[in-house]
């Protein structure tokens, strides 16, 4: 992960100012989500609840049960249980694959103009022009080029948390432009795209300029102040 230079000169306040009216909005639809989240949850801890006092009370209905004749019975020898480390680590993996879909279907969501690019609803489409134009100095790059799709899937994951956590605003994320050696998936530029439209980390990509790039690379504007998974992880 690599630093650049400081916000260029032409950087307003009005477009800090138009920037942060958008993010208001989505901490605010965040929020909402969050409310909601919060809400199923309870309604999921008192259904276990009442489902644990039935059992209780069905205990007491029947009373003192006894074992029946062991004659003939068939005993099987249970799975051996999978290490609590491995097991943790399938279901993070499983949670990612769920979280970056490789099937979702993205093509209709990017605007097709000089170069490819995508941005939430909220946004207005002046933050895509000043995406492009480099309002937003980047601060960070993730290169996945020799990656496998898991691996790049897993990084981009982990980039894009470290990279809000430490409250970077614009970074670059190169993808590459060319087919993959043997064995490997052939271009990853489509499923980078993929994504990142579904991390909630994300609000806007433009491809990136030539100098900095160009179609082998996307530069990203990330939401500040927001700890939420993208996925992402």
């Amino acid at each position: 992960m690599s630093h650049a230079n400081k916000p260029p000169a032409n950087t307003t306040l009005r477009d800090f100012a138009d920037l942060k009216r958008a993010l208001n909005k989505a901490a605010k639809e965040a929020a909402a989500r969050a409310e909601q989240e919060k809400a199923e949850r309870a309604k999921r801890d008192a259904t276990q609840r009442a489902k644990e006092a039935d059992g209780a009370l069905f205990k007491r209905a029947v009373g003192e049960v006894q074992s029946l004749p062991d004659k003939g019975r068939v005993h099987h020898q249970p799975a051996r249980p999978q290490p609590v480390a491995a097991r943790r680590q399938l279901d993070e993996q499983a949670v990612l694959q769920e979280s970056l879909s490789d099937e979702f279907d993205v093509e209709s969501l990017l605007e097709t103009d000089e170069s490819l690019s995508w941005r939430r609803p909220e946004l207005g489409l002046d933050v895509v022009r000043k995406l492009r134009r480099g309002v937003w100095a980047l601060q960070a790059e993730l290169d996945l080029h020799g990656l496998r799709t898991d691996e790049a899937r897993e990084q981009i994951s982990s980039f894009l948390r470290e990279a809000q956590l430490k409250g970077l605003r614009c970074v670059r994320i190169v993808h590459g432009k060319g087919l993959g050696s043997p064995g490997r998936q052939p271009v990853l530029k489509d499923k980078v795209k993929r994504w990142l439209v579904q991390s909630e980390r994300v609000l806007a990509f433009v491809q990136a300029r030539a100098d900095e790039g160009g179609v082998g690379a996307l530069v990203v504007l990330l939401q500040t102040g927001k700890t939420g998974s993208s996925a992402i992880g």
